[in-house]
């Protein structure tokens, strides 16, 4: 029967390419690890490891042997989380995988959280969105954030917050003085875009297609913050986030110009593994989320999907959020 321990040392020959360096992590000798990996194979039956090779290349069996691997470990860390956190909320952390524009919005959520919960660890890490389903159903992280459904029936979202896509140019550009714009003014234009794909993007590429407009991206860029810069500096233009360019509005350093047909809405969602049992941390969280949600000065939400009407998540009793605490909620930026 194979251990975990056994697993901790196949998982760490396979990261670190190397028997050595991986001795020298788990603070055991270099046999040591060749002999727990031997009796792993024995009891799996097949090589794990390409013997021929020194940078620890793993055989087909061992790939997929990993990813269980990688799965049970991390649900022995989540153990081990939650019954720590059965102490009290002083302890404990919350795991988020969010791209960077999904970080940005979880931000007024995580300033109120951090404010009432100090001592609980905070950790978002950045993620692709394509990839945010595997962290969440691999145990490497509790909650995910999105801005489209995830399409795994083994998942389920709640919509936290609702923004859009504005069309911004720089000052001096000859579309800063209008007010509101056709897409077929759009087809001269050179549009900065961000370099990932995305479901939001297809649709503007489609909106293009459909209108039978030319869509020329000829810039693309790893980030938002590089996107909006290049575009302020006097460089082409761009479809960016609300909340990722307000601040850039309200100091006159970028402006917004109305496009109807590229009026389109990003929902983003909380996502969590069906039927889960959340950490206390994570209850914590999420009561933070449904309160900021309650008041209406600002864009959050709290809506489960799967259902008609908006309800409340169920979700372990905790400490309710005291009036006060509610409504000195930050509002995202308007």
């Amino acid at each position: 029967m194979m251990d975990l321990y056994q697993l901790e040392a196949f998982v760490a020959v396979a990261q670190e390419h190397s028997f050595s360096r991986a001795a020298l992590r788990l603070h055991r000798t270099q046999s040591a690890v060749s002999q727990t990996i031997g009796k792993l194979e024995e009891t799996v039956g097949e090589k794990v490891f390409e013997r021929s090779s020194r940078d620890g290349t793993m055989t087909a069996a061992g790939k997929v042997l990993l990813e269980y691997a990688e799965e049970l470990l991390n649900l022995r860390e989540r153990a081990r989380d939650a019954i720590t956190e059965l102490r009290s909320l002083h302890e404990g952390k919350l795991t988020v995988a969010a791209n960077e524009f999904t970080s940005l919005c979880l931000l007024p959520a995580l300033h109120l959280y951090h404010r009432m919960h100090p001592s609980i660890k905070i950790q978002v890490q950045r993620t692709l969105s394509g990839d945010v389903a595997r962290q969440i159903l691999m145990h490497r992280v509790e909650f995910g954030a999105l801005s489209f459904k995830p399409e795994d029936e083994q998942l389920s979202s709640t919509i936290f917050y609702r923004d859009e896509l504005v069309f911004v140019v720089y000052p001096g550009h000859s579309l800063a003085a209008a007010e509101k714009v056709s897409i077929h003014d759009l087809g001269a234009e050179s549009f900065v875009a961000h370099n990932v794909t995305s479901p939001l993007r297809n649709k503007v590429i489609d909106t293009f297609k459909k209108t039978r407009t030319t869509l020329h991206m000829d810039v693309e860029l790893p980030t938002l913050s590089s996107i909006k810069e290049f575009v302020r500096m006097g460089n082409g233009v761009a479809l960016m986030p609300r909340m990722s360019v307000e601040g850039e509005l309200q100091r006159g350093e970028l402006v917004a110009v109305t496009v109807d047909e590229l009026r389109l809405e990003r929902t983003l969602r909380l996502v969590t593994r069906k039927g889960a049992t959340l950490s206390h941390a994570g209850v914590a969280f999420m009561n933070v989320c449904r309160a900021m949600a309650a008041d209406p000065k600002n864009r959050a939400v709290f809506e489960p999907e799967g259902s008609a009407k908006a309800k409340r998540t169920k979700t372990q009793p905790t400490a309710p959020l005291s009036p006060k605490k509610a409504d000195r909620a930050p509002s995202p930026v308007r």
